[in-house]
Protein backbone atom coordinates (compact mmCIF):
# COMPACT_ATOMS: atom_id res chain seq x y z
CA UNK A 1 0.00 0.00 0.00
CA UNK A 2 1.11 3.62 -0.87
CA UNK A 3 2.33 5.49 1.90
CA UNK A 4 1.56 8.92 3.13
CA UNK A 5 3.66 12.14 2.64
CA UNK A 6 3.91 14.81 4.90
CA UNK A 7 5.19 17.89 3.12
CA UNK A 8 7.19 20.54 4.85
CA UNK A 9 7.41 24.29 3.17
CA UNK A 10 10.22 26.16 4.53
CA UNK A 11 10.38 24.53 7.73
CA UNK A 12 11.77 26.89 10.81
CA UNK A 13 12.61 25.07 13.56
CA UNK A 14 14.09 22.05 14.09
CA UNK A 15 12.61 20.45 16.62
CA UNK A 16 9.44 20.61 14.90
CA UNK A 17 10.89 19.22 11.93
CA UNK A 18 12.70 16.76 14.13
CA UNK A 19 9.13 15.51 15.76
CA UNK A 20 7.70 15.47 12.84
CA UNK A 21 10.53 13.13 11.28
CA UNK A 22 9.89 10.60 14.12
CA UNK A 23 6.63 10.78 13.18
CA UNK A 24 7.16 9.73 10.21
CA UNK A 25 9.29 6.93 11.01
CA UNK A 26 6.69 5.67 13.10
CA UNK A 27 4.38 5.44 10.47
CA UNK A 28 5.74 4.85 7.48
CA UNK A 29 4.89 8.23 5.80
CA UNK A 30 7.25 9.79 3.17
CA UNK A 31 9.12 13.07 4.59
CA UNK A 32 9.12 15.80 1.96
CA UNK A 33 10.98 18.93 3.02
CA UNK A 34 10.76 21.56 0.07
CA UNK A 35 12.41 25.03 -0.17
CA UNK A 36 14.99 27.02 1.97
CA UNK A 37 15.16 25.34 5.55
CA UNK A 38 15.45 27.92 8.43
CA UNK A 39 18.22 24.97 10.05
CA UNK A 40 20.67 22.63 8.43
CA UNK A 41 20.05 19.21 8.33
CA UNK A 42 22.80 18.44 10.60
CA UNK A 43 21.28 20.78 13.68
CA UNK A 44 21.52 19.09 16.59
CA UNK A 45 17.90 19.88 17.93
CA UNK A 46 16.60 18.87 14.55
CA UNK A 47 19.01 15.06 15.53
CA UNK A 48 17.84 15.43 19.15
CA UNK A 49 13.90 15.33 18.34
CA UNK A 50 14.28 12.88 15.67
CA UNK A 51 16.48 10.59 18.28
CA UNK A 52 18.01 7.48 16.76
CA UNK A 53 15.67 6.87 14.40
CA UNK A 54 16.36 8.80 11.25
CA UNK A 55 17.73 5.70 9.82
CA UNK A 56 13.87 4.77 9.43
CA UNK A 57 12.52 7.99 8.02
CA UNK A 58 12.77 7.62 4.26
CA UNK A 59 13.28 12.04 3.67
CA UNK A 60 13.03 14.13 0.77
CA UNK A 61 14.39 17.88 -0.50
CA UNK A 62 12.75 19.54 -3.08
CA UNK A 63 14.25 23.23 -4.01
CA UNK A 64 10.19 24.33 -4.45
CA UNK A 65 6.96 22.78 -4.52
CA UNK A 66 6.23 23.09 -8.11
CA UNK A 67 8.90 20.49 -8.70
CA UNK A 68 7.30 18.11 -6.03
CA UNK A 69 4.41 18.94 -8.44
CA UNK A 70 5.86 17.68 -11.52
CA UNK A 71 8.05 14.44 -9.47
CA UNK A 72 3.88 13.51 -8.95
CA UNK A 73 1.52 14.28 -11.87
CA UNK A 74 -0.99 12.16 -9.76
CA UNK A 75 -0.18 12.97 -6.91
CA UNK A 76 -3.54 14.29 -4.32
CA UNK A 77 -2.11 17.70 -2.51
CA UNK A 78 -3.93 18.97 0.67
CA UNK A 79 -3.10 22.15 2.28
CA UNK A 80 -3.29 22.73 5.68
CA UNK A 81 -4.05 26.00 7.08
CA UNK A 82 -5.59 28.63 9.42
CA UNK A 83 -6.27 30.58 6.56
CA UNK A 84 -9.14 28.52 6.05
CA UNK A 85 -12.62 27.02 7.09
CA UNK A 86 -13.12 23.83 6.15
CA UNK A 87 -12.35 20.98 8.94
CA UNK A 88 -9.58 18.66 7.60
CA UNK A 89 -12.28 16.31 8.76
CA UNK A 90 -14.13 17.18 5.79
CA UNK A 91 -10.99 15.91 4.04
CA UNK A 92 -11.40 12.37 2.16
CA UNK A 93 -7.65 10.89 2.42
CA UNK A 94 -6.24 8.26 0.26
CA UNK A 95 -3.17 6.54 0.89
CA UNK A 96 -0.36 8.36 -1.61
CA UNK A 97 -1.67 11.82 -0.48
CA UNK A 98 0.76 14.25 0.00
CA UNK A 99 -0.60 16.32 3.30
CA UNK A 100 0.90 19.83 2.55
CA UNK A 101 1.95 21.98 5.84
CA UNK A 102 3.92 26.01 5.35
CA UNK A 103 6.13 27.49 7.72
CA UNK A 104 5.88 28.16 10.91
CA UNK A 105 5.84 31.55 11.02
CA UNK A 106 3.54 32.14 8.22
CA UNK A 107 1.64 29.43 6.73
CA UNK A 108 1.10 28.65 3.30
CA UNK A 109 1.01 31.18 0.82
CA UNK A 110 -2.28 32.97 0.33
CA UNK A 111 -2.43 32.33 -3.23
CA UNK A 112 -1.72 28.54 -3.04
CA UNK A 113 -4.76 28.41 -0.58
CA UNK A 114 -6.91 29.95 -3.09
CA UNK A 115 -5.85 28.43 -6.28
CA UNK A 116 -6.65 24.85 -4.19
CA UNK A 117 -9.85 25.93 -2.30
CA UNK A 118 -11.29 22.06 -2.55
CA UNK A 119 -7.96 20.89 -1.29
CA UNK A 120 -7.83 23.51 1.05
CA UNK A 121 -8.44 22.58 5.37
CA UNK A 122 -7.42 23.69 8.76
CA UNK A 123 -7.91 22.31 11.76
CA UNK A 124 -10.95 23.94 14.10
CA UNK A 125 -9.80 25.36 17.65
CA UNK A 126 -12.64 25.99 19.97
CA UNK A 127 -10.68 28.67 21.43
CA UNK A 128 -10.94 32.30 19.88
CA UNK A 129 -7.72 32.78 22.30
CA UNK A 130 -5.02 30.68 20.06
CA UNK A 131 -4.15 31.26 16.41
CA UNK A 132 -2.80 27.98 15.21
CA UNK A 133 -1.14 25.14 16.97
CA UNK A 134 2.22 24.04 16.79
CA UNK A 135 3.91 22.45 13.17
CA UNK A 136 4.67 18.99 15.06
CA UNK A 137 0.98 18.73 16.37
CA UNK A 138 -0.57 20.02 13.71
CA UNK A 139 0.68 17.02 11.71
CA UNK A 140 0.22 14.42 14.05
CA UNK A 141 -3.50 15.59 14.45
CA UNK A 142 -4.02 15.03 10.45
CA UNK A 143 -1.95 11.90 9.97
CA UNK A 144 -3.57 10.17 12.16
CA UNK A 145 -6.72 11.00 10.66
CA UNK A 146 -5.74 10.10 7.44
CA UNK A 147 -4.63 6.74 9.10
CA UNK A 148 -7.57 6.14 10.64
CA UNK A 149 -9.52 6.84 7.52
CA UNK A 150 -7.66 4.33 5.59
CA UNK A 151 -7.50 1.48 8.59
CA UNK A 152 -4.17 1.99 8.64
CA UNK A 153 -4.80 2.08 12.64
CA UNK A 154 -6.17 -1.42 13.30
Amino acid sequence: MKPFNIVLIEPEIPPNTGNIARLSAATGTVLHLVGKLGFSLDDRYLKRAGLDYWEFVTLKRWPNLETLHAAAPEGRFFYLSTKVARSYLEAGFLPGDYIVFGKETKGLPEELLQANPERSFTIPMPSEKVRSLNLSTSVGIVLYEALRQSGRLA
